[in-house]
């Protein structure tokens, strides 16, 4: 009895390792393409505010509450970042990224993927993070991709800006 249960269990489960292995290796699955690599952004900025600080009158402050009696009044709503990339003199991305937060007082996020052919290519980097003009932070450097290769793009305001990794 103990014999036909095991065969039973080895009649049920060889089809099913079977079809394991198969799909284990089946299809092939290819993230991008072989001539190609990825380029990867991610970061989170958070941007000048979108209003400056204002001195308040010697009137405003007596109207408030003693315990909400601060000099300056700083709104809390941040200006949106603008980042754009560039290959070889073509931009070929370009966003405007809101503030996080119900007040839109927190930072920036952005995460994005993208195969680009391998091969040497030259990458400018730009970033606006105030309201107004042009970007405040450029960055141009020549890369080289290998097929199949990964380059991380970072920006980290303490460290100086724009990071490239791979």
């Amino acid at each position: 009895m103990r014999a036909l249960r095991l065969f039973a269990q080895l009649l049920l489960y060889l089809p099913l390792m079977a079809v394991i292995g198969f799909f284990s290796s089946r299809p092939r699955f290819e993230v991008i393409a072989p001539d190609e690599a990825l380029v990867r952004i991610s970061f989170v900025h958070a941007a000048e505010r979108l209003r400056p600080c204002r001195e308040r009158t010697p009137e405003e402050l007596a109207r408030l509450a003693p315990n909400m009696r601060l000099a300056l009044d700083c709104p809390r709503e941040r200006a949106p970042v603008l980042f754009e990339m560039e290959l070889n003199g073509q931009v070929i991305l370009r966003r405007s990224l809101r503030p996080s937060g119900l007040g839109r007082d927190g930072a920036a996020a952005f995460h994005h993927r993208m195969a680009v052919p391998a091969g040497h290519h030259r990458l400018v980097l730009r970033l606006r993070d105030r309201a107004e003009g042009d970007f405040n932070h450029v960055h141009e450097a020549t890369v080289t991709l290998a097929p199949g290769a990964g380059l991380l793009v970072d920006f980290v305001a303490a460290q100086g800006g724009f990071q490239l990794r791979g």
